[in-house]
């Protein structure tokens, strides 16, 4: 017959055990990012309460989108972190697409302030990206090599301050312009791996016509982060399962690829509330690999 102590004992160990299970289970159950542009409405609305919901829907880690005057959403950059700190999610990369060679010191310096690890450049700088409303067509000028130094110069800040710089894609990148030059590949050519990587959006490549696992075969390790997210049967954005990418196929070739994060976007939600949107998203992403 057991003793009291060793009922005691016992009883300890199992809830031990059911604790250790439950608190596993919560923890795993958190994966992938979430970018803020998704739900930039809501951010501007309110951020707090929109952040809060990301976690929720279970996202480990964000990239932001909206940085203005020396703030993230309104808060000073250590507030920033230390809220997301506060919600268990990590501020992983930044898109700081009003970055010049005029202010990337001390946009720089706020990105790292606020814990992100990745400063990203999302369109060409500087003038040298246009978009035409009437087309709804996005491109870049034909000064490549301004483009090029552009990253060049900013990564080796980026480098110096110990962030990572990270130039982000749309399909224009991957059209050969009146040169016969597809910007990406001489972004990708004439850059050092030491300095400037990439954020892949799958999404604009296949809108452009690429395939993103020629692009691993082709420059392995350079695309530390891809942007996940989906294409319907129109063409349209849609959450990640729901449409027509093979996601399946371009995981298996993560470690070719060199990525080490990925985030879930969706640039317009049409009938869905963005937070919605991208709750669908994160459910479907295990059946793809991505963890």
């Amino acid at each position: 017959m057991k003793t009291k102590t060793q009922r005691n004992f016992l009883i300890l160990l199992l809830f031990s055990a059911l604790y250790f299970i439950s608190f596993q289970g919560f923890s795993q159950s958190k994966f992938g990012g979430a970018t803020l542009y998704t739900v930039r409405a809501e951010m501007d609305k309110a951020p707090e309460e929109t952040l809060q919901e990301i976690a929720n829907i279970g996202y480990k880690y964000i990239e932001a989108t909206g940085y203005k005057d020396g703030k993230f959403y309104g808060m000073e950059p250590k507030e920033f972190k230390k809220f997301l700190k506060k919600l268990k999610l990590t501020p992983v990369s930044t898109h700081m697409g009003a970055a010049t060679l005029d202010n990337a010191d001390e946009f720089i310096a706020d990105a790292k302030a606020a814990g992100f690890k990745y400063f990203v450049i999302p369109v060409p700088p500087m003038g040298h990206f246009k978009f035409d409303p009437e087309t709804r067509t996005m491109y870049m000028s034909d000064d490549i090599e301004f483009v090029t130094n552009f990253l060049t110069t900013v990564g080796k800040k980026c480098k110096d301050a110990g962030m990572e710089l990270l130039y982000h894609n749309h399909d224009f990148e991957f059209k050969e312009d009146k040169n016969g030059i597809v910007p990406i590949e001489h972004f990708l050519k004439n850059t050092d791996p030491e300095i400037v990587n990439f954020q892949m959006d799958l999404y604009w490549v296949t809108k452009a016509g690429a395939d993103p696992v020629e692009y691993f075969e082709k420059f392995p390790g350079r695309f530390k982060m891809w942007h996940v997210k989906d294409m319907d049967e129109e063409g349209k954005f849609a959450p990640v399962g729901t449409g027509t990418i093979d996601f399946a196929k371009i995981r298996e070739k993560k470690e070719l690829s060199g990525m080490i994060y990925y985030i879930v976007e969706q640039d317009q939600t049409f009938e869905l509330a963005p937070l919605e949107a991208i709750k669908i998203s994160h459910g479907n992403l295990k059946k793809f690999g991505f963890k």
